[in-house]
Order: structure tokens, then sequence, then C-alpha cells
């Protein structure tokens, strides 16, 4: 509850890639979405030679992901495949000589640290723990791992928790008594484990938990991430972000912690006096400095990150980014530590910035497209991860001295020359005192004179946005590759269009963005006379299923709906969603403390208005819109005599990731579309 690659790229016409000559030979459609090769994690080698990276790719008969290591030089002269095996094999890390790498993988049956050598050979396990590793880093100096795994805190050793995890699988008793929440999270029983970081030298592989008498201070399973550790340059301190678990459903604190390895102290946390979100920790390559992001309100998720600089000898703290209008999303330093690098949303983009540590001025490096996964080279070159709309994830470069950003790996272009796109259109226009952003597409192959069905996607979050970047759920290249105009508007409350637009939704989730939809859609309108008014369907998922709730008791223009995960009714959804905090601030309070904004915003109230045919879909390990509010949609659909439909996935969560349930739904949505808006097609893709 969250562009064009090629430039030559024109609506109807054939994509042409550097370095290829094929024509393009059909419309983008759900079969080219799960043949692309997903990118992700690039790690530059020592010497700054070459890209290590994570690749994911899908077997549809099997009904499953499989996700390797790849390897690409940074002039882009060779590209291969490192890893082979039937496994998981991600979170790949260099060692400091450049000759091998490690890796996490689960081939042995659990989750484990491999070694490989880059020039070729076979891999070597490295840990032979009694528990699966959620995710490492390695040291500077190439002697440690940091790892994270969940753990009974009561357990002294990892064998223990191993232990009781076996005796419950065993047990015929199933039952969980619970005295707190969470219970579960995402789409996931809590199971009275919490993640802890562990500390063990590669040489004698003995782990040590630095996390001992965190238990209020470490975050139940899963832990985020990466980019939640950090090691200092000299290998001898630890830095890591920790959400303290009393009262953990309904607030956002997270805090920094410091550990010194070498005294076995307890973890200091640098952040006490914020109780709102900090995040990302990164030490700066001089050691002085620990850089991290920061919130400032309390229980808000989608406040904006601004830069701390925390210094480590006077323990002052630096807010360098504090006026800036815009939220960081990462901290990669430079070589020198007087540069940060970072990337931030604007204007439906995934920009990339550098702030200068002293001043904290902020430039702007790279503008094109979605750029993300930064890291820097010894040489000082930006390598990051780009997608646009009309292509996926590649790596990319950037120098920074030379402002020049090139194209690095060509994963997915052999897959993208063979077939047609649409290129994403900018929309902006004035309504409520107030400059809306959004993005049309053109159907492919589309001609003059032609009129065209509308696709009118709603998205998520809110606090999200239609951005110029490539979506594996919601990717609006699949509708125009059926024939739809498409048109997605960033309503009040998306994020890249400064706080301000952001916070404009607290409290009005319905009216507001409903307005400002309904005057997108009129502007379009007038503006692209080739839409069929008579034609029309909307269609969106979380925040943007709530809302095609809400536009069914209005009196709207579209002939279906189509509601993925979304909230039927604000009340009940606050009492049976996890993070009670989104609903608690987004709606001002609780229910019983304010009952007339939830009743104001939800779709309950005008379902007496209801009267146009909705597909309804959802997923039984949802969490956070729970599968009883589809229920509730469509028991109300049904009884009110309304064309309606359930596609119901007993086996996703908020999302639909499996490769054939992903086909039956675009299928199923698309063949609804067509049928309300009388859209014929003799093949489908």
């Amino acid at each position: 509850m969250k562009k064009s690659i090629i430039g030559m790229l024109l609506a109807g016409s054939a994509l042409i890639l550097p370095g290829l000559c094929l024509a393009a030979s059909h419309p983008f459609g759900w079969e080219d979405m799960f043949a692309m090769v997903r990118l992700s994690d690039p790690q530059p080698s020592p010497d700054g030679a070459s890209v290590l990276f994570s690749r994911t790719v899908y077997d549809i008969d099997k009904n499953r992901g499989n996700t390797d290591l790849g390897l690409v030089s940074i002039d882009g002269k060779f590209e291969r495949r490192l890893t082979f095996d039937q496994s998981v094999d991600t979170n790949g890390r260099w060692l400091p000589d450049g000759n091998a790498i490690l890796f996490l993988s689960n081939r042995s049956g659990s989750f484990q640290i491999w070694k490989l050598p880059v020039s070729g050979g076979e891999a070597e396990r490295v840990t032979d723990l009694p528990v699966d590793l959620d995710g490492f880093e390695l040291s500077p100096d190439g002697n440690q791992v940091l790892f994270w795994s969940g753990v009974f805190v009561d357990c002294k050793t990892l064998a223990c928790t191993a232990k009781r995890l076996k005796e419950r699988k065993s047990s015929p008793v199933k039952a969980r008594i619970y005295d707190r929440l969470f219970i579960r999270h995402w789409d996931t029983w809590n199971d009275g484990r919490r993640n802890h970081l562990f500390v063990m030298s590669i040489k004698d592989k003995k782990p040590r938990d630095i996390m001992i008498g965190m238990d209020q201070d470490a975050p139940t399973k899963p832990w985020g991430g990466s980019d939640e550790v950090a090691w200092s340059p000299d290998s001898k301190s630890v830095a890591f972000a920790s959400k303290p678990s009393k009262n953990e459903a309904w607030h956002t604190n997270s805090e920094i912690y410091i550990v010194k390895l070498s005294r076995k102290s307890k973890p200091l946390c640098v952040t006490s006096q914020n109780k709102a979100w900090d995040y990302g920790p990164s030490f700066s390559p001089d050691g002085k400095t620990l850089g991290y992001l920061a919130m400032d309100r309390p229980g808000y998720e989608s406040d904006k990150f601004h830069i701390v600089l925390f210094d480590l000898k006077t323990k002052k703290k630096k807010h360098l980014t504090k006026n800036w209008d815009r939220s960081a999303r990462t901290i990669v330093w430079s070589s020198d530590s007087q540069t940060i690098y970072t990337n931030a949303s604007e204007h439906g983009r995934v920009k990339i910035f550098a702030v200068d540590t002293s001043s904290g001025k902020v430039r702007k490096l790279v503008e094109e497209g979605a750029n993300k996964y930064l890291a820097l080279t010894r040489l000082g070159i930006l390598v990051f991860l780009r997608d646009r709309m009309v292509h996926p994830k590649e790596v990319f470069t950037h120098n920074p001295g030379t402002a020049q950003t090139v194209q690095v790996s060509h994963v997915n272009e052999k897959q993208m020359a063979s077939m047609r796109v649409s290129q994403p259109e900018e929309i902006w226009f004035d309504h409520d005192g107030r400059k809306i952003y959004g993005w049309l597409l053109k159907p492919v192959g589309f001609r003059k004179g032609k009129k065209y069905p509308l696709a009118f996607m709603v998205h998520g979050g809110p606090q999200g946005n239609w951005g110029d970047d490539f979506h594996y759920r919601w990717n609006p290249e699949f509708y125009a590759g059926a024939g739809y105009v498409v048109v997605g508007i960033n309503f009040r409350g998306s994020t890249s269009y400064g706080q301000a637009f952001t916070d404009a939704i607290r409290g009005n989730w319905g009216p507001g963005p409903y307005s400002d939809l309904m005057a997108g859609l009129d502007y379009v309108l007038k503006q692209h006379k080739f839409i069929d008014k008579k034609r029309m369907c909307a269609l969106g998922a979380s925040f943007g299923g709530y809302m095609i709730n809400w536009i069914a008791g209005q009196d709207h223009p579209f002939k279906c709906l189509i509601n993925h995960d979304g909230d039927f009714d604000t009340v009940s959804s606050y009492f049976n969603t996890e993070e009670l905090w989104f609903p608690e601030w987004e709606m001002e309070g609780t229910p019983w403390e304010k009952k007339e904004v939830f009743e104001k915003n939800s779709p309950l109230r005008n379902v007496h208005k209801w009267k146009t045919p909705m597909l309804v879909i959802h997923g039984a390990y949802d969490f956070r819109v729970v599968e009883t509010e589809a229920f509730s949609t469509f028991n109300a659909l049904q009884r009110l005599g309304i064309p309606s439909k359930l596609l119901y996935f007993p086996d996703e969560n908020h999302w639909v990731k499996k490769p054939q349930n992903s086909r039956l739904w675009h299928k199923t949505v698309l063949t609804w579309i067509d049928r309300w808006t009388k859209t014929k097609r003799a093949r489908r893709r």
C-alpha cells in the first residue's frame, strides 16, 4: 500500500535497437513480458573493469523463476552468465582480489554462501550453517561476512533454532498463540522468530550474533536487506537499521545502530531522538562520517527521506538535504568523501543527483528513465540499472566528469527487437489549483482517423506513480499492444512531484483523487479525438482497486471496471490489515477517533449506486488488503444483479507472481475489457 531506451521509437512503428537490424514482427504481449531477463543488484569489480549482477528468467511450463549470476565488461565488449545451476544463485559479491566471488545459493537445499572463480570452475560451499541465510555482505578486507537470519531469541545457537523449526514442522499441532502484533505480515505468519545479524570470519566460520540483548529492537522477519547494513572502510565496525518491535504494527520508527566489532560491545543507537523512519546507513570512505536517510514524521511511511551526516568523532549531525524537495533513495559516496550520489523520483522518472557534502548543493546528473541500484567503481564511474516504459532493466554507466551515459549490457535487446511497443507521451494539465501529470500511450499500429477503446489505469500506493519504467504486473505496453489507448494519471498523493503534492491525499482518499482522475480523463478526451468515449474501461490494483470501488459509486463514463486487491470498506479494512500505521496516518487516526473520515472515504457508503460490470481479483496470501474485501465487493455486485466475475488465487499475495497465474490474470483481464468495450481480436499474445 508504491523510460524509451531508444529515442527513435515512434508509436506504431518498428522498434530498432542499436547494433541490430531486426524489424519488429508483433505487438508487445504477455509472452514477451515474461520472456525478459530481469536484472538486479549490479556490483562493480574491484578493478572497475566489469559488473556482476543477478539475472532472473522465468520458465512458464515449470511455473517458476530461476536466478543466476551474470557478468558484463564495463566497456560492453563481453557479456556472459557465471552460474548455470537450476537453483537460486544471487547476492553476488566480489572478493578483494577480483578473482572470485561469493554468492548466496540454495543448491545444497538451504541458502548458504558459495565461492566461485570468475575465470571458470566449480563453485565450492563456504558455509554449512544449520539455518537458511537471508542475505550477506562481505567486509572490505574480504575476511568476514555479515549475514542475517531469523532466530528464536531464547535460543543461544543457530542449531537450537533449526531444531525447533524441525520439531514444529513434524508436530501434528499447527495452532499458533499470540499476545502481540504482528501476527502476520505481508504474506507470512509470524512464527516467533526475529531477524538477527551475525558476523563470521570466513576462515574459522564461527558466527557471532551482534544483536544479542536487542530482542525489543530486532525486526520480525523479513529483514529489509543489504541496503540496511554497512561495513566501515576498516572492516572493524558495522552499521545497521532495525525497527524496534514494541508496537511495531502502528509505528514506522526504525533506528540506526553502530557496533564496534573488536570490542564486542552492544550496538549503539545514533538516532534515538527521531521517532520516524531512519534507514540506509553508509560509511564515508575516509571513515569519518556515517550517512543515512531520515524521515521527520512518525507514522508516515511516504514522508520525504533526507540525507543526514553523523560525525563519528564529534557525534554531531548535519541535515544535508533538509530543504531539497525530493526524497533521496540511497547514499553512494565519492572516493574523496566530498560528494554523495543519490537517486530520487522526479516527475515520473528516477533521476541521479550529486550532493556536495559541505554545502548540500544538489546537481542533476542523469534524467532519463528509472535509474536504480547505484554503485561506484574505483575509477569514479557510476554503475546502475536503467529501465523505461519501452525497455526492461539493463546495466548503464555514467561518468560524472564527462557527463556521458552509456548502456553496457544488452541482455534483452534481441527479444525487444522482435516486437513493437508504443512510445509514451507526457500529459500536463491544471486542476484544482495544481499541475497534474500523467501518461498516454497510443495503441501499437495506431492509424489516424480510427477510433480506439481506452484502458484507464489507476495506480496503487496511493503514494506511488505511473513512471517511465518497465512493470511486470501493470505494464501499460500490454494494453497498448492489445489495441487500447492507455492513460495513467498521477493524481494528488502521487510521488515525485514534491512532498506537498504527496501529502495532499491524507484524509481525502475518495473525492480528491477521483476529481483529479476525471479531470485528466476530460483533458485527454478533448485533446485526442481518436479515443472512443463509448468504449472505456477503468482498472487498478491496491489503492487503484479501492478507487475502482469508489468510481463504481459515482456518475462515471466507464463501460467496465477491474478491481485487483482493493478495499471495499475503509473501516473493515483497518481491522483486518497488518500495518496499522498506514490507515491511521491516511485517515488521520483510528476508526474510533476519526469515524467521520473513515466513513467519508469508504466506497461502502455509495454501494447502492453501483451499476457497472466489474471484474474482482484477489489473492489468499494478501495480508495487506485481505481477501474478505474482495468477497464483500463481489457479494455486493452479485446481490445488486450487476454483471461481475471473481478471479481468486489461493496461492498468491498482493501480487500475482507465478507465470501461469500471471498468464491467466492477463487473459482474464483482457477478455473482460474486450467484452464490455466490444473489442474483437483474431489472435491474442
